[in-house]
């Protein structure tokens, strides 16, 4: 059954038919026929041809000592550019690009940056970005030398044309600033907070917990909600998004009387200087449930179920918005000391959770389908960050 207005196009962006599963999912919940279009990737043409000459080169003039020459660069490299067709008018229509990221990141950004310009060359009327897990997210500020990656993707994204922004959870709520249209940023906590209640039994004798001091207010959040306790582990092993590489550590931690003048006198710097592992709050006897936005390099994660097996919890789980579960993740937890990892299907992960039995998910989509429903007609969005039913899937 339709649940719209007409003048509603929805699309999904992403060329490999495993990543375009969420939707296939949202376009079922709004009766929506999913949009015509062909994404694909193409080798340039002068590439062959360019193959063929260095080849027929290589014959006429055999090299005599090989050592000496350096393997060409080229060798072997992908020259394929992306290519979008729309098969179908988005002329006066709201056009929404579902882009679910893929491994290859770079490539799922070309995709949808070309997808929106061609729809604004195609006269849409408005081009909403549905992209619930946003790319380069943890690049979200200065480390040193380095940029502001994802003010720059989302500057693209601006520039290609995108009108408005839903996506979910955001690495740091700071990057709707990066944009200079409307964002939506949904949360998918209530369906972690239903899961916990129906699935995990015993959940009233469990503890929230955050693995990192940096984590402690999304687990408070959940435990206010829970009326469950909180513990937070503090004294891990410095990661790269720690504050000794995002420039504020900048000063030299040693005087140097040559890079200073004489005249200042500015206090220097104390290094950081982490304690031991230690938990703040009581886990023992508990059952454990560590949350975060993003589970991706697993060892962290594995850090923190060792300590709390140590300081006495009998059940482990882990709950995160996106699960990239990256490299071989799925068999570090299937040997770790976590019970269970729960993750939304903000990113595609069937492979994964054959590999690994101890990942869940939870379905997203109807949060995301409600919306595309309400932003079309016309609807408040504030009715989905108070209250909205919701579906979980195994």
């Amino acid at each position: 059954m339709n649940v719209t207005k007409g003048g509603l196009a929805l699309f999904s962006a992403n060329s490999c038919t495993a990543y375009t599963e969420l939707a296939r999912k949202i376009s079922e919940r709004l009766g929506v026929e999913p949009g015509k279009v062909q994404v694909y990737q193409e080798a340039n043409r002068g590439q062959p041809e360019l193959d063929a000459v260095l080849q027929k080169r290589s014959h006429q003039h055999p090299v005599q000592h090989q050592r000496d020459v350096p393997t060409p660069i080229f060798k072997g490299l992908s020259n394929e550019e992306t290519i979008v067709h729309i098969q179908e008018s988005v002329r006066g229509k709201d056009v929404f690009i579902i882009q679910t990221v893929s491994k290859d990141v770079n490539t799922t950004i070309m995709e949808l940056l070309i997808m929106i310009y061609a729809c604004k060359t195609s006269c849409a009327k408005n081009i909403i970005g549905v992209i619930p897990y946003f790319p380069y997210s943890k690049q979200c500020k200065m480390r040193k030398r380095g940029s502001i990656v994802s003010k720059l993707l989302a500057s693209m994204m601006c520039k290609a044309g995108l009108t408005h922004l839903i996506t979910m959870d955001l690495h740091q709520k700071e990057i709707q600033g990066f944009f200079n249209i409307p964002v939506d940023n949904l949360r998918a906590s209530p369906f972690l907070l239903q899961y916990i209640q129906e699935e995990i039994p015993d959940y009233r004798n469990a503890v929230i917990v955050a693995k990192s001091p940096a984590s402690a207010k999304r687990a408070q959040s959940f435990a206010e909600r829970l009326r469950l306790g909180i513990a937070v582990i503090h004294g891990e092993v410095q990661d790269a998004e720690s504050d000794l590489v995002d420039g504020r550590h900048s000063p030299p931690t040693v005087k140097n009387a040559a890079a200073i003048h004489p005249s200042l006198e500015i206090p220097m710097a104390i290094p950081k200087e982490k304690p031991p592992i230690t938990v703040v709050g009581d886990v023992g006897g508990r059952i454990a449930i560590i949350v975060d936005d993003i589970i991706d390099d697993v060892d962290s994660f594995l850090a923190a179920a060792d300590t709390l097996k140590e300081r006495g919890a009998y059940k482990i789980y882990v709950m995160a918005t996106h699960g990239l579960l990256s490299s071989d993740a799925p068999r570090l937890i299937e040997e770790s000391a976590i019970d269970e990892v729960v993750v939304t299907n903000t990113i595609p992960h069937e492979i994964q959770k054959l590999q690994c039995h101890k990942i869940k998910t939870v379905d997203i989509s109807m949060i995301l389908s409600e919306a595309i429903r309400r932003i079309h007609n016309g609807e408040s969005m504030s009715y989905l960050f108070r209250n909205i039913g919701l579906i979980t899937s195994a």
